[in-house]
């Protein structure tokens, strides 16, 4: 059981061992701040495996720390970094969930001998007639944490249990009172954990100083607008904070990393009618079809809009019913079919 200290995956436990589950509890230290990989661990790193093993005895559980702070670094942070060179806006949840955060749970759960691994998202696991397991939407909708677990694979699916999927937040709360420990209401997934109180410009200067280079604000016509100081701090859709002086709103429509321009213009040029992804992933393995009907998301917690979704090589584009608001390079378009992720990609492009 991934136990970070909070009270989702404290409930979670709790509701395993309700149903007969033999729990041990693991917490893994993924590094804050802009620490050195084999600096002694931050008091926000041994403050929360101190919460998550207070939780643990309170349950009478085993539990242990797991140090992953070098994998975290390459895997997470240099990417997460990068991204911004390429005047995009990462979510680094997503490739954390993927490539850091299972795998060493199901390591973890190898040394152990244990067949299951849990966690405390909201999301739910279905095993279908043919035999293929698919990701659910957690009941509460607005807890739900499908969008960023949606690169999960059958492998990992086989394997996963999400006690907290079929609960509602009150009830997640109610479950862990009868503990009698304070327990932290974590943050949610979207937040970037690692910053842990640095300073975003401070974090970015020392981990991608090239984020910090100035360039042009244009309007969508090329005329001069003013001077940015560092793509990073921009973002599509963005309003407020755009450093020029306008007698009309003016919105990010585009950032472009070949001349380091932030693109200024209305709102209805903001891009919101199509996009294209990369990197496809689909939670069965396939997609249903290489043209079918769905609902998308394209940021986390943005309302599943309808579109029209064709699939070509390891990509997919989308064709909105209506406007959706600021699709965004480097964020994740997840696609749904009712509540099921049929899977999704890395935003490439809008319009």
């Amino acid at each position: 059981m991934a136990m970070s200290g909070g009270v989702d995956s404290a409930a979670a436990a709790l509701a395993l061992l309700e149903e007969g589950f033999r729990v041990k509890g693991v917490t893994f230290v993924f590094g804050h701040g802009a620490a050195a990989t084999d600096d002694p661990l931050s008091e926000a790193d041994i403050g929360q495996a101190e919460l998550a093993r207070r939780a643990a005895a309170a349950l009478g559980i085993k539990h242990r720390v797991i140090d992953l702070r070098e994998e975290f670094r390459r895997l997470v942070v240099e990417p997460f970094a990068a991204e911004y060179l390429r005047a995009r806006t990462p979510n680094p949840c997503v490739e954390c969930n993927r490539q850091v955060k299972f795998p060493a749970l199901l390591r973890a759960a190898q040394e152990e001998g244990a067949r299951w691994v849990a966690t405390g998202h909201y999301v739910r696991v279905r095993e279908n007639p043919d035999g293929t397991f698919s990701l659910l939407r957690g009941i509460d909708g607005k807890k739900d944490q499908s969008y960023v677990l949606y690169r999960l694979g059958q492998e990992e699916l086989s394997r996963c249990l999400f006690p907290n999927g079929t609960a509602t937040k009150e009830e997640v709360l109610a479950r862990v009172a009868s503990l009698g420990i304070h327990l932290v209401d974590m943050p949610e997934s979207q937040d970037i954990c690692f910053l842990a109180g640095w300073n975003y410009r401070d974090f970015l200067a020392l981990n991608c100083p090239q984020c910090l280079d100035p360039g042009p604000i244009l309007d969508t016509k090329k005329n001069l607008l003013g001077e940015h100081e560092g793509l990073a701090f921009y973002t599509v859709g963005q309003r407020r904070g755009l450093r020029v002086s306008s007698s009309r709103p003016l919105y990010v429509v585009r950032l472009e990393a070949e001349n380091k321009a932030v693109v200024l213009g209305e709102r209805e040029e903001v891009p919101g009618t199509y996009l294209e992804a990369e990197n496809a992933s689909w939670v069965r393995g396939e997609p249903p079809g290489r043209e079918f009907w769905a609902r998308a998301m394209v940021r986390y917690n943005s309302p599943p809009a309808p579109c029209r979704v064709t699939v070509a090589g390891d990509g997919f584009s989308l064709f909105f019913e209506k406007r959706v608001w600021a699709i965004t390079p480097g964020q994740h378009a997840v696609v749904y079919d009712d509540d099921e992720v049929l899977g999704g990609g890395v935003i490439a492009r809008g319009g």
